[in-house]
């Protein structure tokens, strides 16, 4: 049928107004359909997502997160359990759940319950578990120990089936790209347990292993966005407790790496915050100072405080707002959480000074209450013992409350270790420093719970800072081997990996031999070169005699003030007395030793521990630059 165009112009604009209504009628339907489909409640996630009965602390607090979550009510119903309150806040797609377990719950599942009249019910299964009470697990790590820090995306890629994942923002290994990531993983550090162990390692430190999903950049694992799951590409929560319990069975202790101050900004918690107040909030993005004194000055300006603790570290990790109570209650449970888990033995507290100090004293508090043996050791680097020991327990510095933190990362003696060896014999420089440096000890609680070290993941390594001298490299063991202290020696020192922290990752190469394909082992002797063999055999003699030598692990120390460049301290107990003589001169010198007759007593001979020969002490020479350790021989008097 034809229509005539003048008959049915007049009708068209009605026609077209008529469609474009129906359509757009249509088109607001879909969105109200996708928006109450967007809008239905769902459980995302619980966490803690299981707990165990039996804790010193009778409270939990659940974190459930799901789209309008908060549009439900809570119910449940296990004896021994009580529902003590729900909090409701500013973002609808989260509850927090408080709990109190009592001493009569026993172990087994229960179903939390979410419902809403007209609407389906959601459900949670919860399990309470069993505390594991075994022999051998969370043991404390000590002065007894040796600790090796490993990044594990640069140890060994053990298991290449987990390189890389679609669902994950960074995909596939660069291995020729020093901020990417390479592979490394769990499985590569269980294949090499028994190296570790033949070096004398007796505690391992891993960079944080929990997972890092960030478009770039985050093999280091310090931007957290799942803190109660192992980043795939080192594993699973189950292989990464397998891997401490292979540890534990070969002698060797764990510490995890706890970050306090910040998370990656794609994690759940950032992306979707419960609250604003979850992290610390500016105008505009603002970056840390940076300047740990500010935390100490009682003439600080209350803003270079602030700027300190609560500006970010960088703009894509989060500076968490600790004075958040429910921020502490997420933190101090998850990291509780992985202690029962996976039986570790100890925390190394990352950022420590840019934290809250009174939320991280209570931190302590409560981690200690669950777990009394478990050993806690905070970053801090600083630039003097004072103000090291600021952060310390015992509130020995006037500070006016106790951190409860026991021990701190010792950069000031590190810093002295290298002027000895590298500066000018002075009153206050060269030795003069070490010594000064060590008799500073008076500040701490207890200096023997610092952990002391030559290099990490965040610093220049040993052999470049000693300008690839062996026998300043060698030196620098030896005094971080035999002094006061837990001692931690960063992956690769061993076999003289080199190279400085600008940028960070010239100090993060891959280990050799931990790469099918690799051009050379360095984990097998036949792999190393004959002067990484040396250096490699020089460690490991040293670390072993340690291991069975308390008077290195608990002894007493006594020091002398350094003459002729010679600086000379003792490690004592009532089983052996051993004499370190550090030769800090340019040149070879022959040196008495009666001035030291308050520790020789009637030792007339002693043994070179790293040579194995039996020396008179009427007088020792000790080449340039040179450490010698030597073992009385007490009551010899030929």
């Amino acid at each position: 049928m034809v229509v005539e165009w003048s008959i049915a112009k007049p009708i068209i604009p009605f026609i077209i107004f008529y469609m474009r209504k129906t359509l757009l009628s249509a088109f607001c339907c879909l969105l109200a359909a996708l928006g109450a489909k967007a809008q239905t409640p769902a459980l995302e996630r619980v966490e803690p997502m299981s707990w165990w009965v039996g804790m010193s602390n009778p409270n939990l607090q659940l974190v459930v997160h799901g789209s309008n979550i908060a549009s439900r009510n809570v119910s449940l119903s296990y004896p021994g359990v009580k529902l003590k309150a729900v909090h409701k806040v500013e973002n609808p797609n989260y509850l927090f759940i408080d709990l109190q377990i009592f001493s009569s719950a026993v172990p087994g599942t229960f179903p939390i319950k979410f419902k809403k009249a007209g609407e389906k019910d959601l459900s949670y299964s919860y399990t309470l578990n069993k505390r594991d009470k075994s022999a051998g697990r969370i043991q404390g790590v000590t002065s007894k120990d040796v600790i090796y820090l490993i990044m594990p995306d640069r140890f060994s890629n053990g298991d290449p089936s987990n390189d890389s994942f679609d669902h994950l923002r960074e995909r596939g290994i660069h291995r020729d790209s020093m901020f990417s990531r390479h592979g490394g993983d769990l499985q590569g550090i269980i294949n090499h347990l028994d190296y570790l162990k033949n070096l004398g390692i007796t505690a391992i430190w891993l960079t944080p292993e929990i997972e890092n999903d960030e478009p770039q950049a985050s093999y280091h694992g310090y931007a957290v966005t799942d803190y109660y799951k192992i980043d795939p590409r080192y594993g699973t929560n189950d292989l990464y407790k397998k891997f401490v319990e292979k540890c534990h069975s070969m002698g060797i202790k764990v510490i995890k790496d706890l970050v306090h101050n910040h998370a990656g900004t794609e994690g759940y918690l950032i992306r979707d915050m419960p609250m604003k107040s979850w992290v610390h909030q500016w105008p505009t993005y603002t970056k840390s100072n940076f300047r740990d004194a500010a935390v100490m000055d009682p003439h600080a300006s209350p803003m270079d405080r602030k700027l300190m603790q609560d500006g970010w570290f960088d703009h894509r990790m989060a500076d968490l707002n600790q004075n958040n109570v429910y921020v502490q209650n997420y933190l101090t449970q998850n990291h509780i959480w992985w202690v029962e888990y996976a039986g570790i033995d100890g925390f190394r507290l990352d950022t420590y000074p840019y934290n809250e100090p009174v939320y991280m004293a209570k931190w302590a508090k409560d981690v200690k209450a669950e777990f009394p043996k478990l050993s806690i050791f905070g970053e801090t680097l600083v630039w003097s013992a004072a103000n090291q020991a600021f952060f310390t327990q015992g509130n020995t510095v006037n500070r006016g409350f106790d951190t409860q933190l026991p021990g701190v990362t010792d950069g000031v003696l590190k810093d002295a270790i290298y002027e000895a060896i590298n500066g000018k014999d002075g009153w206050t420089d060269g030795v003069g420093r070490l010594y000064s440096v060590v008799a500073q000890d008076f500040l701490y609680q207890d200096a023997t719970r610092n952990t002391i070290f030559m290099d990490n993941h965040d610093m220049s390594r040993l052999l470049s800072m000693v300008g690839e001298d062996v026998v300043k490299y060698k030196s620098a063991m030896a005094m971080l081997l035999t002094m006061r202290g837990v001692p931690q020696l960063y992956y690769g020192d061993e076999i003289l990996m080199k190279n400085y922290s600008n940028p960070d990752g010239l100090v993060r190469e891959d280990f050799p031999g931990g790469w099918a394909g690799d051009k050379d082992n360095k984990f097998t002797a036949e792999g190393r070169s004959k002067k990484e063999n040396d250096a490699f055999n020089y460690v490991s003699k040293l670390a072993n005699y340690r291991k069975g030598t308390t008077a290195l692990q608990t002894g007493k120390l006594m020091q002398y003030v350094p003459e002729n460049g010679i600086y000379v301290y003792f490690r004592y107990d009532a089983q052996k007395t051993v004499m370190m003589m550090f030769n800090s001169s340019e040149k070879n010198q022959d040196t008495t030793t009666g001035r030291y007759f308050e520790r020789i007593g009637d030792a007339k001979k002693a043994r070179n521990v790293l040579t194995d020969e039996v020396i008179s002490l009427d007088k020792v020479s000790i080449p340039a630059k040179t450490t010698l350790v030597l073992e009385l021989i007490p009551g010899v008097t030929h």
